[in-house]
């Protein structure tokens, strides 16, 4: 079904009225074999080179109602464990790690520890019994093989600090090899009894989980070897308590250590446990009906269940719910759950359909947690709205000659939106550029900030607020005005960051010269910069080669809706792989939606009509003063052209960006999305507007 592109003089005048008759007349047309996808892995931690990478050594389960700890295999998810109501676990592999220290002092051993954070090594710190003693063991690392544990361990043995920790301890590797015993116990304390033995030779001991045939069984697992080889050298370590042992197999097991890494207390450890690195994929379940809490993901809770493996060398965490619980909690990460109920509404079909398009977008997830899908936080972005959302649009996608669209959608498309072609270079039918002058609703409420100059000539932002009008001009018919308050920041930008430098600070009663005004930046509308030339560089080879320093910048050719599709770098086209990384490459810029002022560039007008232009320092500026004398500018130069227009100008090259709209631009707007549904449209309409000649359907 086509919708027609309105204007903003036929969206502002429509009474709502006229509104509802648009909504009631659509009707969702009953297809066969729409997509469905029932549950949704969602990936917290992967390590997916060029897509997404995100690590954690560790990952620390516990719930209200308390955990189930089981394996998946071929045949379904078999229970192991049963864990205690608000009680934490943690899940790691059993893989190669560098032993920095072994040591009976827990201060050295956290000590250590922190040493290797402050490095951004992963370290970890656990417990056990030898000889009568407990000691702490300070490990480093999840590497997949010896080799790099080897290289690491040459790292952290180079370092100083370290080295006066540990005094004459020598690092060792540590590896998923062990011996086991022949016996099996019971429960967890016989095992945990009978590997005092191995203890008191003053060798590794710990106890094994293992599932037959449904049954849990516990063994003693000896040793953390790198090889087969030094497997030998345990035995003979461990005398004749060694007698009984064989080497384990690396069928599936959980091998418990006591961790102190997240306590950072001696008598406070929690249990760890370490899988092995052989596809076995450790399952994490509610035992009752509360959400499962994440800690390493800010202590977020989450529907559903959780599968922990190895991927890519690195430990792989997945969430996998019900889709449409999954949908509760993304329309509340990507819209404000207090906004109006159609454009949550639109939110969830857009978000729906996009999950679905995905497929195994991520190999063993369809989707991740962050915007390089779709924002995820678990509970705690679901509210009654965002639930009621997505329960009134269950199983409604948005489909395009039958297939599913790539429904994607950004913040604020900037009054209009982005045509596929100028983001991606394809060209997509239903991802076309369309007005979009409700994503002004992101301005309301907002601070007006003046660009204005300074007495030493310096140009920044001041709040509204915190000037007052003069009521004069200076001779040059430039408006003033007074800051009223001692103390008053002037901000490179309009907006309170205090991540970057200030221009300076003035008090009350300096006069300023006003050269624009903006609104306070947002989705809508910003200003970005100045930026110099060697910044600019440092961001910008990052992503495609370019010849310094920058002296010119300026759009070669923009698309269909205005946003930059060619970026000229002193003349020359900077050849970046597709048009929306000139966001990344420009210092991290809302949008592509853009235009650049180039602060040293100045066009002067001399005699007989001829001009000049002015891109740096090295081209020198002269000024005529009264009386005739002439003087070279040394410093930013005020000019003001044929219509009186005023404009800050520096000595040096510098470069600003005045732009809109905030994301790649396509599709949905969800500001955009929040005016229209202000207005009385639907959601199905706001849909329509935005996904050109779609349907939107259900199973």
């Amino acid at each position: 079904m086509k919708f027609q592109r309105w204007s903003f003089k036929r969206l502002t005048l429509l009474t709502i009225a006229g509104l509802l008759v648009v909504s009631t007349w659509w009707a969702k047309p009953s297809l066969g074999a729409v997509p469905k996808l029932d549950t949704i892995r969602v990936a917290i931690y992967l390590q997916l080179p060029g897509k997404y990478q995100v690590n954690t050594p560790a990952a620390t389960f516990a719930s209200a109602g308390g955990l189930t700890i089981g394996m998946s295999d071929p045949a379904g998810t078999v229970p192991w464990l049963n864990i205690g109501a608000n009680e934490q676990s943690r899940v790691a592999k059993d893989d190669y790690k560098v032993r920095v220290v072994e040591t009976e002092s827990f201060d050295t051993a956290l000590a250590v520890y922190k040493r290797l954070q402050a490095l951004s090594g992963s370290g970890f710190i656990t417990s056990l019994n030898k000889k009568g003693s407990t000691v702490y063991q300070v490990t480093e690392g999840t590497y997949g093989n010896s080799a790099d544990a080897t290289t690491a361990m040459a790292k952290w043995s180079s370092d100083s600090t370290l080295s006066k920790l540990i005094g004459s301890a020598k690092a060792a590797i540590q590896g998923p090899f062990h011996l086991e015993s022949a016996s099996t116990y019971a429960s967890e304390a016989e095992a945990l009894k009978a590997s005092e033995a191995f203890g008191a030779a003053g060798v590794d001991a710990f106890v094994g989980v293992r599932n037959s045939g449904g049954s849990v069984k516990y063994s003693v697992f000896v040793g953390a070897a790198a090889s087969s080889a030094e497997l030998s050298v345990v035995k003979a370590a461990a005398g004749a308590a060694g007698s009984g042992l064989k080497e384990a197999d690396d069928s599936a097991y959980l091998l418990e250590r006591n961790d102190h890494t997240l306590t950072g207390k001696a008598g406070s450890p929690v249990k760890l446990y370490a899988f092995p690195i052989n596809n076995a994929k450790v399952r994490i379940m509610p035992a009752g009906d509360s959400p499962i809490k994440l800690t390493e993901r800010s202590g977020r809770t989450y529907r559903g269940q959780f599968e922990v493996s190895e991927f890519n060398d690195k430990l792989a965490v997945v969430n996998e719910l019900p889709t449409e619980q999954y949908l509760y909690s993304v329309v509340g990460g990507e819209m404000m759950a207090s906004w109006p109920l159609e454009a949550l509404k639109a939110q969830a079909v857009s978000a729906r359909t996009y999950a679905l398009y995905q497929g195994a977008g991520f190999q063993i997830a369809n989707v991740v947690d962050s915007v390089s899908s779709q924002e995820y936080q678990g509970t705690i972005t679901e509210k009654p709205s965002t639930i009621q959302a997505v329960d009134e649009t269950a199983g409604e996608v948005m489909l395009y000659n039958g297939k599913l669209i790539e429904a994607l959608f950004s913040s604020n498309g900037g009054g209009q939106t982005a045509d596929a072609s100028e983001i991606w270079g394809n060209s997509v039918a239903y991802l076309k550029s369309v007005s979009s002058p409700s994503d002004s609703s992101s301005e309301k409420g907002l601070y007006t900030w003046y660009r204005v100059v300074l007495p030493n000539n310096q140009t920044g932002y001041i709040r509204e607020d915190l000037l007052t009008d003069s009521g004069q001009t200076n001779a040059a018919g430039v408006k003033l005005m007074t800051v009223n308050t001692d103390g008053t920041k002037v901000r490179k930008n309009p907006k309170v960051e205090d991540s970057l430098p200030l221009v300076g600070q003035v008090n009350q009663g300096t006069a300023v010269a006003v050269l624009d005004k903006a609104v306070e930046n947002n989705a809508m509308s910003w200003v970005k910069g100045p930026f110099t030339s060697s910044e600019l560089i440092a961001t910008m080879t990052k992503q495609a080669s370019v010849t310094g320093p920058i002296t010119s910048l300026q759009a070669g050719s923009t698309g269909p809706s205005g946003r930059v599709t060619q970026l000229l770098v002193n003349g020359q086209p900077y050849k970046v792989k597709y048009p929306d990384v000139l966001r990344s490459a420009l210092g991290g810029l809302p949008s592509t939606l853009f235009k650049v002022d180039e602060t040293a560039k100045v066009t002067m007008l001399g005699a007989g009509g001829s001009t000049r232009t002015k891109t740096s320092s090295a081209q020198p500026v002269y000024m005529i003063q009264a009386g005739g004398k002439v003087t070279q500018a040394d410093g930013n130069v005020m000019v003001m052209n044929g219509d009186n227009h005023l404009r800050a100008t520096t000595k040096d090259p510098s470069f600003r960006f005045v732009g809109s709209g905030n994301g790649h631009g396509i599709g949905l707007s969800q500001y955009g999305a929040l005016g229209l549904a202000q207005q009385g449209y639907d959601y199905s309409y706001i849909l329509q507007y935005y996904y050109k000649d779609v349907t939107i359907a259900k199973e």
